[in-house]
Order: C-alpha cells, then structure tokens, then sequence
C-alpha cells in the first residue's frame, strides 16, 4: 500500500492565503479574527440600521439579520474562537431581528464583551447589554424610546395592546442581562421634554453607567483586556476540571 506524503506549506504561505479571505470576511460582515497567545478573537461589527424582514435601500448602511444569526450559531461551536467583541454604532431597526440578535449573543457561553461607539440607540440598546460584559466610550451616547411602527397602523385597543407587549420584551430582556431596573427603564423610555418630536431618553457614556445600563466607560484596549481576561479564566476553569478527573 502506497503511503500518502503531505507536505505542509510554510507559514508565510498561509497567512498569504489567509489575507484574501480575511480580507472578505470583513467585507461580507464587518468581522475579523486575531489570534495570539492569549485567544482567539471574533470582531463583528452591527452598523447601521438592523434590517429585518423588509430589503433596506442600497444606500442605507445596514446589518441584515440573516447572515449574523448563522454566523453567531457557527461561532459558538468553532473551537478556534476563544470569544466575541462586538462594536455597536447603530442607529437601530427591525424589533424582532435586533431582539433575536439580542438573544443568541446573551444565549453564547463563550466569552462576550460588547464596546458601544458613536451610538446605540433604540434596538442597539438590547444588543449592546447583550454580551456578558458591556462598556461604552466616554463620547457614545444611547436613545431609549417607546416601540414606533412603520406603515399603516389600525387605530384599535388590540393595536395599543401588541405594542405594549412588544415593548415589554425589550424592557424584561434589557433589564435581565443589564444593572438597570425595569421600571427605572421604562421611565426612560417614557420620559417627556427631552426630545423635539419624540418620547424618550438620550443618554451618554457616563450616564448609561451609572444608570446600571452599561456595567463600564472603557475603549477598545479596555474591552479586550476584559475578554481577554475572561478567556483566561474559562482556560483556569477548564484545566481545574480536568486536573479533577485525573
């Protein structure tokens, strides 16, 4: 039986094919990974407006749902993934695909750090108290308002009663995964004078913290010495339970 050779490329051949690749990944979906001795990390970036179900315009920078659900399900059993950063500047959008983003990075067992940037408003606010921790740049600020409804809307209690419960998701999940109470949230988003032609709250770096929204003022060097931390202890974890079986 004739044995098989393989022969392995040189490193700087598979960083050469790696760069093209990269180099689209970053194109498709606004993501990168790097990788060192610390872990590997997954970037991924939700800009824009989150489409939903609706096509955006080509002009409207936007996160189509449907390529970062499969992406975050795929990353969660990648063995070459340590953990997640994942940068928000979003100005908001479709409820129910902002929300079930929401819930599958909050659902992650790996470790997840979230750094809001320029904004995070409306559905960005779910996104960005999502990971396990989360932190904001003293600049970036954060728009909580009631559940608005493009379109045609039937003038009926049934109507009132959808949006109440719609709304009552997003203040459960925000309260659930955050330091901020549900009714101290709601009175955020309910809050008058504040905004020309709407109802609602802006709030800024500082303020998000010590309303309990975010849990830190931080930037990029910050969130990665988080996450990084965080991998290290999974590592500890991991070892101290294998040292037990033995």
């Amino acid at each position: 039986m004739k044995e098989e050779t393989r022969t392995t490329a040189p490193s700087g051949e598979n960083e050469e094919k790696d760069a093209p690749e990269a180099s689209q990944r970053i194109v498709d979906f606004g993501a990168s990974v790097s990788r060192n001795k610390r872990g590997n990390i997954y970037t991924l970036t939700i800009v824009g407006q989150v489409e939903g179900h609706q096509v955006l315009p080509e002009t409207a920078k936007s996160t189509k749902y449907e390529h970062v659900m499969p992406l975050l399900a795929g990353l969660e059993q990648d063995e070459g993934v340590d953990g997640l950063l994942l940068l928000l500047n979003t100005v908001g959008g479709d409820i129910e695909a902002g929300l079930g983003i929401a819930e599958l990075i909050a659902g992650m067992r790996k470790p997840t750090v979230s750094l809001v940037l320029g904004g995070g408003h409306s559905i960005g606010v779910p996104l960005a108290v999502a990971p396990k921790v989360s932190m904001i740049v003293p600049s970036a600020s954060m728009t909580i308002h009631p559940v608005r409804m493009n379109g045609t809307v039937i003038a009926a209690p049934q109507t009132f009663n959808y949006f109440e419960r719609i709304q009552e998701r997003i203040v459960s999940f925000v309260a659930k995964n955050s330091n901020i109470s549900e009714k101290a949230f709601l009175n955020l988003m309910l809050k008058t004078g504040e905004m020309a032609a709407d109802v609602g709250s802006v709030i800024y770096g500082e303020e998000a913290v010590n309303l309990g929204l975010i849990d830190r003022i931080g930037g990029l060097g910050d969130a990665l010495d988080c996450l990084y931390g965080q991998i290290a202890q999974v590592r500890r974890e991991r070892e101290e339970d294998l040292a037990a079986v033995r």
